[in-house]
């Protein structure tokens, strides 16, 4: 059983390029326009072609990137189905060119039912939902003038339209995939109803679900504004941990591929909890969810990484007022104002 985090290849593949990692596995890196700047997606190869785990986003940059492996790694043969991991645009953005091609979508009920609602919904300008929402998170000033004036972010921006049907995969499905068989487990918080694969020898498809160097964000959203998604991701960790033997290559979403999921799981639970600990200790007086990021990623957070901070701070607070360690009281200003109990 391993004891420590290994890392088996310390480089990653270049995009369009793909390494061999186990027999029919292929570890394929696509660019992101983000400071998180790619995304990892596996190609397994079938008898009659491939299937593909995640795809992408929808934009040039990534496009030409997944063309590139099609025609060179992959021998130009045909992707025979997509499973998506989750929801998120950066793992589903193409999967809706592969459906034109002929593609069959593997997905969770929650992941495919948020990919298509989110693509249908296209804003141009905030909703009063959202809002509402950044307001008692305690964005003001500046900042809230800006979203009000701004086009928001659409999911149809970078996911190209999802089809209409799929097949739905759920907890204990067993898949044969690459020769091999997989059982899917199902974790929350960082998305509704993730999808991780487990193969019989011992690879995990994790998807965001395990990360190595960085936790998954764990935000809330206008959607469902008293969500837990650290409880729910959490309590994934945990159940997670039980099933693992120790020795498993996980192949994650983004970073590096690594073996030691043991004491990755315990790394991710502790350093959760130990913000959790901070972010109470910081409640000793009233705090909006804008002024809880010190305590909870001990450093300044950048324009660029402030709406992510923002959504993973308030998924922090709705945790602890869950376990009934804080109350919050709606401010006259109307934000919602926190304070340890």
């Amino acid at each position: 059983m391993s004891e420590v985090i290994a890392y088996p290849w310390a480089e990653a593949p270049g995009f369009g390029e793909a390494i061999e990692v186990a027999e029919g596995v292929l570890w394929v890196r696509l660019p992101l326009p983000m400071a998180l700047d790619h995304v990892n997606i596996y190609a397994l190869a079938e008898d009659d072609g491939w299937t593909l785990i995640d795809t992408g986003m929808n934009n040039r940059h990534c496009r030409k990137a997944m063309l590139a492996v099609l025609e060179g790694p992959l021998s130009g043969k045909p992707v025979r189905r997509v499973v998506m991991t989750h929801h998120h645009p950066d793992h589903i953005g193409q999967v809706g060119h592969f459906v034109a091609d002929g593609a069959e979508v593997l997905a969770t009920r929650t992941a495919y039912l948020m990919a298509r609602m989110l693509t249908l919904d296209v804003q141009d300008r905030i909703t009063p939902e959202a809002e509402q929402f950044q307001i008692r998170a305690g964005l003001d000033g500046a900042r809230l003038e800006a979203r009000r004036a701004e086009r928001p972010y659409n999911f149809a921006d970078i996911v190209a339209p999802i089809p209409l049907g799929y097949s739905r995969i759920k907890q204990g499905d067993v898949l044969r995939l690459a020769g091999r068989r997989w059982t899917v487990h199902i974790g929350n918080g960082h998305a509704a109803e993730h999808a991780t694969l487990w193969s019989d020898d011992g690879i995990v498809l994790a998807g965001d679900q395990i990360l190595p160097g960085i936790s998954p964000n764990l935000g809330v959203y206008p959607t469902e504004p008293d969500a837990d998604p650290v409880g729910e991701w959490i309590e994934s960790c945990e159940r997670f941990r039980a099933l693992a033997r120790g020795e498993e290559l996980v192949l994650p979403g983004h970073k590096l591929l690594f073996r030691g999921i043991l004491p990755r799981l315990d790394q991710l639970i502790v350093n959760h909890a130990h913000g959790l600990e901070r972010l109470r200790a910081h409640l000793s007086t009233p705090k909006r969810a804008t002024d809880c990021f010190m305590p909870l990623y001990k450093r300044e957070i950048r324009d660029g990484e402030y709406g992510l901070a923002l959504v993973e701070a308030v998924g922090h607070l709705n945790h602890l007022l869950g376990l009934g360690q804080v109350r919050r009281e709606l401010g006259e200003d109307g934000a919602y104002w926190w304070q340890a109990v």
